[in-house]
């Protein structure tokens, strides 16, 4: 039953990551041009040229603003990594477990031991 939660919180999961892309991706444009920006507008002196920095950073800012809901894609995205991790974990502790737990391999240790 876990896994079947498990499954479909991943598929709800990544239904809103790819309806959520598009904002995403414009959202890490926006940011990666907000950061050319600022670095444009720290190296220059003039003073025009700095009005002009800041005109074009409110629309890029206003941009990114307006991709907020790449935020719900990105946490999405995030809960899909943790599905897949828990997922992942779960295969491996159950062999490890299984194995320590049986007796038949504790047994042949225990004989190997005892036959030395």
């Amino acid at each position: 039953m876990k896994k079947f939660l498990l499954f479909t919180a991943g598929v709800i999961a990544l239904v809103i990551v790819i309806a959520n892309l598009g904002p995403m991706v414009l959202l890490g444009v926006s940011v990666w041009l907000l950061y050319l920006l600022v670095k444009q507008f720290l190296k220059t002196e003039s003073t025009i040229k700095k009005i002009g920095w800041v005109m074009i950073g409110l629309i890029l800012l206003s941009i990114a603003i307006s991709n907020i809901y790449a935020v719900i894609g990105i946490a999405a995205a995030y809960v899909l990594y943790l599905i897949y991790k828990e997922w992942k974990v779960k295969k491996h502790e159950q062999i490890g477990k299984s194995i320590k737990d049986d007796p038949f391999t504790n047994f042949e240790k225990q004989w190997a031991e005892l036959t030395k």
